[in-house]
């Protein structure tokens, strides 16, 4: 079937945003500051809610990011009117499907947010019960996030004892009095009673959640170095990464568990780590970053084939102060997943260092001589992992893919991808480096799979119908997450009547659920 060049419009439009909805979080890059972020998102959101609603709910089954998830599940229940009936009960279940996979303080600062924009129909008022109601502990979300909890209940008319029908009568009793401020009597429920002693007893602030704990040791005085290391063990595992550099400064050292740390988040914490400290921690980790590549290639280590990458480690890839040396740890994330993906690999940093280990952000960017360096070690893929600057000399990794497209392998012999970890306000996308390389946005390096394959939609050669059947299939595998989702490449994709068809059926188990 020929497509129309509103098809072609819409599927651009469509990759364009998802693009800006993996890498795009509102906050500042190193060439780009945070309003400027925010405006351009906020552009995205808007112009795909208006001339693709369907798309755009669709999207929330994708590997976005949870900003991005977040503000398309307000986009959708501030508008709901604009959508007709089925749509409205798809949507809400993609909603509520998304909102089981957000961090609860996301969907917390969610809840306050469609709160101040008077967002307050059925349908969301609803969907904020069940999601409440489907917490694990809501007696600790009571402590740890006692303020937004609160406002949730005020603003959807809850019954708090109604939220936790099957706990005690004691926890149903008095859930209500923490949330509204009845404390001079002591509780019954554990944690609330921990809760309302840390007011008064140092003791007590070391049994609370962390993030609570912070704030009663400040109110006390605690000093932090001791705060911290009697503090250590109520530290979720993130808690503990994201504290190693502050706890260094005082001396105190905080344990972490290497092996349960996800691919991307362990080479953050690499990277903050001193050059001296890498070094003799050399096996430790080298071996945690392995382990943790092989987890995320799953089946499809080691059946790459040859694979070359080129990898950006120069001084823009430092990052921001909200995001630092993000787009280094994509790249370091990612060259170990393709070390693990990969039967042989070749990786070229832009620096020319060999030791990614050490690696840290320096130089200009000489893209077009590393894809030269690459192509010639003749790879059946060749990966390229940059935020697309190429200045050392400007425009040369165009003209070289370019020509090898175009003249050397028109063919497309060799597979060419683009993983791009900055979202480029100015141009309300990720920034490529040809027309003839498919470029997609990548936030996390363990979602490099998915990304290629999503890449390929850019190259032109596939359109809209098939974009709108991966969605679809996508949508279908997010609602029912116990059925396999089929491992195809794209172009076997199957027509939009069946991925409609597969929809259904997903929808009729939810609902019989």
């Amino acid at each position: 079937m020929t497509e129309t060049i509103a098809d072609l419009v819409a599927c651009e439009d469509v990759l364009t945003f998802v693009n800006a909805a993996i890498t795009g979080t509102g906050q500042r890059e190193f060439h780009h500051g945070a309003y400027e972020q925010s405006l351009s998102l906020g552009f995205l959101h808007e112009y795909m809610q208006v001339n693709y609603r369907e798309l755009y709910a669709a999207t929330l089954a994708l590997d976005i990011n949870d900003h991005n998830a977040a503000l398309i599940v307000r986009g959708l229940l501030t508008t709901a009117r604009d959508a007709g009936e089925a749509q409205r009960r798809l949507e809400g279940r993609l909603v509520a499907r998304r909102l089981e996979t957000l961090p609860p303080q996301r969907v917390y600062r969610l809840f306050r947010a469609l709160r101040r924009d008077g967002v307050n129909n059925r349908r969301t008022r609803a969907i904020m019960r069940d999601w409440l109601r489907a917490r694990p502990d809501l007696a600790f979300d009571a402590v740890k996030y006692r303020s937004a909890l609160k406002d949730a209940v005020r603003h959807a008319h809850l019954d708090p004892r109604a939220l936790v029908p099957n706990a005690p009568g004691h926890v149903r009793d008095e859930i209500g009095c923490l949330l509204y401020g009845a404390t001079g009597r002591p509780f019954t429920t554990p944690i609330f009673e921990t809760w309302r002693q840390a007011h008064y007893a140092q003791e007590a602030v070391y049994k609370l959640p962390f993030t609570v704990a912070e704030g009663f040791a400040a109110a006390h005085g605690i000093p932090r170095k001791r705060f911290l290391e009697r503090a250590e063990k109520s530290m979720t595992r993130l808690e503990r990464l994201r504290l190693q550099g502050h706890a260094g400064q005082n001396k105190t050292t905080i344990d972490i568990d290497l092996a349960t740390v996800s691919l991307t988040r362990l080479t953050t914490y690499v990277l903050s780590l001193p050059l001296d400290e890498r070094s003799r921690r050399r096996g430790e980790l080298t071996g945690a970053l392995r382990a943790a590549a092989r987890r995320a290639a799953g089946p499809e280590a080691g059946r790459w084939g040859r694979v070359a990458a080129v990898l950006d480690d120069s001084f823009s890839t430092v990052g921001s102060a909200e995001k630092r040396r993000r787009p280094l740890a994509v790249a370091l994330g990612g060259h170990f997943l393709l070390e693990a993906l990969a039967g042989e690999y070749v990786p070229l940093w832009t620096s020319g260092r060999a030791d990614p280990l050490l690696l840290y952000p320096f130089g200009p960017t000489p893209l077009g001589t590393r894809v030269l360096d690459a192509l010639d070690t003749a790879p059946d893929r060749l990966v390229i992992i940059s935020d697309g600057f190429d200045n050392a000399p400007s425009g040369l990794a165009t003209e070289v893919l370019r020509v090898w497209r175009t003249r050397l392998d028109p063919g497309r012999r060799v597979s060419i991808t683009h993983l791009n970890p900055v979202f480029d306000a100015g141009d309300f996308d990720v920034r490529r480096l040809a027309p003839t390389v498919p470029t997609a946005g990548i936030r996390d390096a363990e979602d490099l799979l998915t990304l290629v394959e999503l890449a390929r939609f850019a190259e032109g050669r596939v359109g809209l119908p098939e974009l709108r059947a991966h969605l679809d299939t996508r949508v279908a595998a997010f609602l029912d997450p116990a059925k396999p989702r089929p491992a195809k490449p794209v172009s076997e994709a199957e027509p939009v009547s069946e991925a409609e068809n597969q929809i259904g059926e997903a929808t009729a188990k939810t609902e019989a659920s």
